[in-house]
């Protein structure tokens, strides 16, 4: 699919702040799944300079810094993208990997930020637990019964603000914002020695719905990689989403990171326009 994508964001301050340096992951990543066309970036006010940098998680990033006081800062991104991943079951495990739990051998050292989740709350156990006595051994068919279990018992609802929820709230409360159950399908998967990492960036709709960021989670399958799991749609991810960036946790991927000096409230507005097409 090809997408036209427009990410306004404007921040405005009560009074005058300086602005301290901030890291910006808005650029939409470029791999084998999906290819960056054309990529505009505007800040304002101008900066006094901006330097990109690849975080790593391979996240091509961008950090501004600023000079003077400023009461306004806004940032506007146009990507155009086509994705390329049609059938999200084209691969062949390695052997070791057809099972849980997989083994990951020389990764396993590699990927300890994606497999450490010190005191998952039992009733995340208990959901992978039941998952995987419904799945059996294999990890291709866990990885899909969990995607379509929590986009079950957690429909998907709008929150704009505010860290994600732990997995145990998420569960309890029946619900959640997409990086919610994004990070509840990570803590299960890590729970039963899947690699798990977050992941944002966009996905397609219809023209008319209002559109916000989006978020969901990755598993690393060897002889496969990163494979994307959507529980907010019940989707394996395909040429349906656009990454932006991915990391070990949601903090890794904010598309906005930065602080200001000063004594003044601040006030943010979004508008995000998504426009996709059937690739010519």
């Amino acid at each position: 699919m090809r997408f036209d994508i427009s990410h306004q964001t404007d921040y405005h301050y009560s009074r005058p702040v300086f602005l301290e340096p901030h890291l910006l992951r808005i650029r939409p990543r470029t791999d084998w799944s999906q290819r960056l066309i054309t990529f505009d970036l505007q800040i304002l006010p101008e900066p006094a300079g901006c330097a990109r940098l690849v975080d790593l998680d391979g996240n091509d990033t961008t950090q501004p810094w600023f000079s003077d006081t400023h009461d306004h800062m806004c940032i506007i991104a146009h990507s155009v993208v086509e994705t390329l991943r049609q059938d999200p079951f084209a691969y062949l495990l390695d052997a070791d990997a057809d099972h849980l739990p997989p083994l990951y051998g020389e990764q396993k050292s590699q990927l300890q930020s994606y497999l450490l989740d010190d005191g998952i709350d039992p009733s995340v156990q208990d959901l992978a637990g039941s998952v995987q006595q419904e799945a059996g051994p294999n990890t291709a068919r866990f990885l899909s019964l969990l995607n379509q279990r929590v986009y079950q018992l957690c429909p998907t609802e709008i929150r704009l603000e505010g860290d994600p929820l732990t997995p145990a709230q998420t569960l309890a409360r029946g619900g959640g914002a997409c990086r919610d159950v994004a990070v509840l399908f990570m803590a299960a998967c890590r729970s039963v020695g899947l690699a798990a990492r977050f992941t944002s960036g966009y996905v397609a709709g219809a023209l008319q719905q209002e559109r916000f960021l989006h978020a969901w989670a990755e598993a690393y399958l060897p002889g496969a990689g990163w494979r994307g799991y959507d529980p907010s749609l019940g989707l394996v991810v395909a040429d349906r989403h656009v990454a932006l960036a991915s990391g070990p946790t949601a903090a890794a991927t904010r598309p906005f990171s930065g602080r200001f000096r000063g004594d003044a409230e601040a006030t943010m507005t979004v508008d995000l326009q998504i426009h996709s097409s059937p690739a010519e």
